[in-house]
């Protein structure tokens, strides 16, 4: 399996945090990594929900499937949660270290006003068959808390780029701008 990793980056503006939330749906476009020009785009998984398998079926719980064409098994999708994340990590550091190569990325975590402008890791993914190459904000995949506390987790839609509000309690604007993501195989 090869591991994935979610970046993104934004200007934040009177926000402490940009978290992505864990229990919505998000949406990706994949391709063959066999096959450069065999592609499906925004495909929707929720990585709280695993999909159903067969009873003597091998392969772990997956949030995603497809079978490409010509292909005999099925590709899948695994969106790490915190744990599985530092474990993966901590075998591809393992993997690495024998190689004498270093991470680059760190494990996914919360978007804070310090990273504002530079690309943060939010998700990472196991992949087999398949690898994600974007990323398509729905309007209700991320979580703001203003520097003042107050909590925006109804819709922070980022698809255009661009997010704000106003936080009334702290008589303050709060703003995500130039939002932009990409996402790395490690």
């Amino acid at each position: 399996m090869v591991l994935f990793i979610l970046c993104v980056k934004a200007e934040l503006d009177g926000v402490e945090t940009l978290s992505l939330i864990k229990n919505t749906n998000l949406c990706f476009s994949v391709r063959n990594p066999l096959s450069g020009d065999e592609t499906r785009d925004k495909i929707v998984f929720n990585p709280s929900e695993t999909l159903e398998q067969d009873d003597g079926d091998r392969e772990p719980p997956h949030h995603f499937t497809l079978k490409w064409e010509g292909s005999k098994k099925f590709s899948t999708l695994i969106a790490l949660d915190e744990e599985g994340s530092k474990s993966a990590f901590k075998k591809l550091k393992k993997k690495k270290g024998k190689k004498g190569g270093g991470g680059e990325v760190d494990v996914p975590r919360d978007v804070t006003s310090d990273d504002s402008g530079d690309y943060v890791p939010v998700l990472a993914m196991e992949c087999r068959g398949l690898e994600p190459y974007a990323f398509h904000p729905l309007g209700n995949d991320f979580k703001v808390v203003s520097e003042g506390g107050a909590v925006f987790d109804e819709d922070v839609d980022l698809s255009e780029g661009d997010w704000g509000d106003y936080d009334e309690e702290n008589d303050a604007a709060v703003g995500v701008n130039e939002f932009e993501s990409k996402i790395i195989a490690v």
